[in-house]
């Protein structure tokens, strides 16, 4: 059965679809490796559409890098980067917007223990789909894969899942947020 998606909800999943790819130019520099706002913009967008609609943004976005425009992390565009050692992470944004989606429709009133849980298990779901082709696209060892694909991440995927927790709640308790895939 196909669903229904309305001209705003292809419009929010449109915008936050461009709203990833400018945060891969938003660069906060780290002592380790500097992190970008991509996975941030991610967990906004599938806070607030839910898991079809935020995952459709994702979507959008590789859409976008594929069909060349520089989107992807350092400018990066093509069909190349999906395929390549860090295209992983790029479909594990897809699928980590669908599941911080549906958790977020699972529950009338979200606080920050779901929300935050919900980011985490996004952010693992991106890691071990990243990890994994990286692991094999790059012939690394499982062990390697996670030292050069997880580690240096940690510290800002955390700060990147405390402020966005702090923001979706504020946000869901100060905006009435209607179902927009069928409105």
């Amino acid at each position: 059965m196909a669903r229904k998606i309305s001209t705003r909800g292809m419009s929010y999943a449109a915008m936050f679809g461009a709203m990833t790819a400018l945060g891969a130019y938003i660069i906060i520099p780290l002592p380790l490796v500097p992190i970008t706002l991509q996975t941030f913009v991610m967990y906004l967008a599938a806070s607030l559409l839910g898991g079809y609609l935020g995952a459709l943004s994702q979507i959008v976005y590789i859409l976008l890098g594929i069909i060349g425009l520089p989107v992807f992390a350092g400018g990066k565009a093509g069909l190349g980067v999906l395929i390549g050692p860090t295209g992983g992470y790029l479909i594990g944004f897809i699928i980590g917007a669908y599941i911080v989606g549906r958790m977020m429709e699972s529950r009338k009133h979200s606080g920050y223990v779901w929300i935050a849980l919900s980011l985490i298990v996004a952010t693992v779901v991106i890691y071990i789909c990243g990890v994994a082709q990286l692991s094999v696209v790059a012939q690394l060892s499982l062990k390697k894969a996670i030292t050069v694909g997880v580690l240096p991440f940690l510290i800002g995927d955390a700060i990147k899942i405390a402020a966005a927790t702090l923001l979706i709640v504020k946000i869901k308790s100060r905006v009435q947020i209607k179902k927009i895939s069928n409105d």
